[in-house]
């Protein structure tokens, strides 16, 4: 289980565009955010992107870059990248979905076929979820859905990361001691 305060897992995987996405050498002046999606079958990951390429602009004025994460193929990586549009946002793909259940929590779940947009679900693949690593590789948030309803919302996010830096707030849920 991930732990805030503690140092995440590394992780690299393939950019759309070339090149690599590798936690370990974010130079972010806060951190990164990791949004896991589903894939370019789920018509809600489209506009959770959408908002979070929007928002992008204001998270990097604070030092916070982000990335788009999914199991997803590159063809399929490309595709979701057309399907949100926007520009900033990096898109990571092949994640293997071990590791997103073994090192990142995320829930798997098995196709079912179509979608409402008409998209062919994989036959695997993981559920969303949204980190922010600081510096230094530690957990400062994180959020995990067993689908894809009710998702943290990037202003609320973008408001908890101003208040973190005014109030120098700490990351919390660290304790694991007897209880």
């Amino acid at each position: 289980m991930l732990l805030p305060r503690k140092e995440t897992p590394d992780l690299t995987l393939p950019l759309l565009g070339g090149g690599q996405f590798k936690l370990s050498e974010e130079k972010n002046a806060l951190g990164t955010i990791l949004c896991f999606y589903r894939g370019r079958h789920c018509p809600i990951c489209i506009s959770y992107l959408k908002e979070l390429t929007r928002m992008l602009p204001e998270f990097q004025e604070l030092g916070v870059d982000a990335v788009a994460i999914s199991s997803d193929t590159a063809e399929r990586a490309e595709s979701m990248l057309e399907a949100v549009g926007g520009e900033g946002l990096r898109y990571a793909y092949d994640l293997p979905l071990a590791t997103a259940r073994e090192d990142w929590d995320l829930f798997i779940s098995e196709g079912r076929g179509k979608t409402s947009i008409g998209i062919e679900e994989p036959p695997m693949f993981s559920e969303p979820g949204l980190f922010l690593i600081n510096t230094g590789r530690t957990l400062y948030y994180k959020s995990i859905q067993t689908m894809p309803f009710t998702r943290p919302h990037f202003s609320e996010l973008l408001g908890a990361v101003k208040a973190a830096i005014n109030k120098n707030y700490p990351a919390r849920g660290e304790y694991t001691g007897p209880l």
